[in-house]
């Protein structure tokens, strides 16, 4: 084979491994986001079990990383102190390489069943549930296939001529066969794959032993500045947790380093075939670590604390927000005033995200403080609303196109709805869960696990309602506006088993009924106005409807197509 079609086949079979990781990743947190990131921030049993919670989240995510920054998110609201976060940190570590060890077995004749069974969820099934698991089995499928597809892309490597001078040399120098890999790892920014890679390589008897093992130092080093990289904009208690992981693994990956360079390793420990041995020293290597971190989270969390220690930064520098996109010069070209207007949109979009999304961790518990300063947030909203819709004004006293005055008005109706998300979050869900603190009430599990997966729904509709302003794309739209009548099931559906809770006498739901029916509305009220986005786009494709009642002879499915 032609080097250079040889190398092309590798990169597509590296390229499909890292997808496919992607792909597991984020069904799962599609699929069961809300559950998981409950799960962390409820995990018990101090260090032990922040750790035992990591390591299961990780296996499910298929990434420690992923974990990492969940709990970097906790410890920046202060839902989840710093020491618990690294432990849970360190913990998935451990399950990451747990994936690696099930991932590297010899799984190739469930690939087509996977890819059939994926295919069917994903495309014969409308929910979203199916679809998102369908992702998860198609991923899986898609990690195992590519596994095969570097296995022979590798195969005419043994009759490379190139190959044995490159891996003679790096198992020489174990300092730079460490350093490469650890590169390749953070830019991969995957250490599953990452590892995976190397085991199949050791598999196909391209990659020694000794020579691999700097190389698993070396990623464990590397899948470290992942989470460091990643959490760099955070606040110093979020960033505290991944850098304490970082010093952790880089003492580890060094001492391992140095201790490999003393004392020979005899392959038989670690099992039979390459890549087993490879992956066997992977998962020693985490599982040995976090015996040995674990008693001491605390102090090297209090050591990170300290090397992120910045300067007081200035009360009204810290206290900036992003000024206004209006440009008054464009005033005159309706054309660049209306793009200056939507700019400032997005703007308003993204400080109610900011308002919305910590809704849930506040209802779990956060003192007047806190929510206070997220219902400040409501004053730059009502600040947006107010300057867009009288840019819009002064724009419509020049000349304006029929199509210029009609996408103001839909501009301006946009920034109404926007206003009213804000007031809906600062006058009713914030003063329900500062109710709920003080009164210290809790919410059934049932009760509250339908929050949160309507909480993340709305959140992801908030998002693709901004997506479909800027881009304006029909599907976007439809697919915003079925999520009206799913989001009208779901509340429904809320209601329901709410009332039987009711009537089993559930406690937690007497207590908190009528502020789990107001928090629910509230949902519901927020995503009907985010669906508001889609309309203009939808009635000028002629796509809906002016009511949703059927005229008679009408058929009523199609009088309530996408009403």
């Amino acid at each position: 084979m032609h080097p250079l079609l040889l190398l092309l086949h590798l990169a597509a079979a590296v390229m499909l491994l890292l997808w496919a990781v992607r792909m597991v990743r984020t069904g799962m947190e599609r699929a069961y986001g809300a559950a998981l990131r409950d799960g962390l921030r409820k995990a018990q049993g101090g260090v032990a079990g922040m750790a035992l919670a990591g390591a299961v989240l990780a296996v499910l995510l298929q990434s420690s990383t992923a974990v990492g920054l969940l709990a970097a998110g906790f410890a920046a609201t202060g839902l989840l102190g710093g020491a618990a976060g690294l432990a849970a940190l360190i913990g998935a570590d451990v399950g990451s390489a747990l994936v690696v060890r099930i991932l590297s077995m010899d799984l190739s004749a469930l690939i087509p069943v996977l890819i059939l069974v994926g295919c069917v969820l994903f495309l014969k099934f409308e929910g979203r549930q199916p679809r998102q698991i369908g992702r998860i089995v198609l991923g899986i499928g898609f990690v195992l296939l590519s596994l095969q597809m570097i296995g022979e892309a590798t195969a005419p490597l043994r009759q490379s001529q190139v190959l044995p001078a490159v891996i003679g040399y790096l198992q020489g120098d174990a300092l730079t066969a460490f350093a490469l890999i650890a590169l390749l790892t953070f830019g991969l920014h995957s250490s599953v794959a990452m590892i995976l890679l190397l085991a199949t390589l050791a598999g196909a008897g391209v990659l020694p032993l000794d020579a691999a093992l700097p190389m698993v130092l070396g990623a464990n080093l590397g899948a470290g500045f992942i989470a460091v990289w990643l959490t760099r904009d955070m606040a110093p208690a979020a960033r505290s947790i991944p850098l304490g992981n970082l010093l952790v693994r880089a003492l580890a990956a060094l001492g391992g380093l140095v201790l490999l360079a003393l004392v020979p390793v005899s392959p038989d420990w670690l099992g039979d075939g390459g890549a087993a041995q490879l992956v066997n020293a992977h998962l020693a290597f985490n599982g040995l670590l976090a015996l040995a971190a674990l008693p001491f989270v605390r102090p090297v969390y209090r050591l990170a604390e300290r090397l992120l220690r910045e300067k007081p930064v200035p009360e009204v520098l810290a206290s900036q927000r992003p000024q206004s996109a209006l440009d008054r010069s464009t005033l005159a070209l309706p054309g660049l005033a209306l793009a200056s207007a939507k700019r400032e949109l997005l703007l308003m979009g993204e400080t109610v995200e900011q308002m919305f999304r910590p809704v849930m961790d506040l209802m779990a518990g956060a003192d007047g403080a806190r929510i206070g300063a997220v219902r400040d947030l409501d004053t730059e909203v009502n600040r947006r609303h107010r300057d867009i819709k009288l840019f819009i004004a002064e724009m419509t006293r020049g000349k304006l196109s029929e199509d210029e005055a009609r996408r103001g008005l839909e501009l301006t109706d946009v920034a109404i709805n926007m206003e009213h998300i804000g007031d809906i979050i600062a006058k009713t869900l914030l003063p329900l869960a500062d109710e709920k603190n003080r009164l210290r009430l809790s919410f059934s599990d049932e009760g509250w696990a339908e929050m949160l997966r309507l909480h993340a729904r709305v959140l992801a509709n908030l998002q693709m309602a901004m997506n479909v302003l800027i881009s304006g794309d029909i599907q976007s739209a439809q697919q915003l506006m079925r999520e009206k009548e799913a989001m009208r099931q779901l509340e429904r559906d809320s209601h329901a088993r709410h009332l039987k809770r009711l009537q089993t006498g559930n406690a937690d739901s007497i207590a908190t009924s009528n502020m789990h029916l107001e928090v629910v509305r509230a949902f519901k009220e927020i995503n009907s106005l985010l669906v508001t986005v889609a309309h203009p786009i939808l009635e000028e494709q002629g796509l809906m409807l002016k009511s949703r009642l059927a005229e008679p002879g009408q058929d009523q499915g199609e009088a309530l197509r996408l009403a």
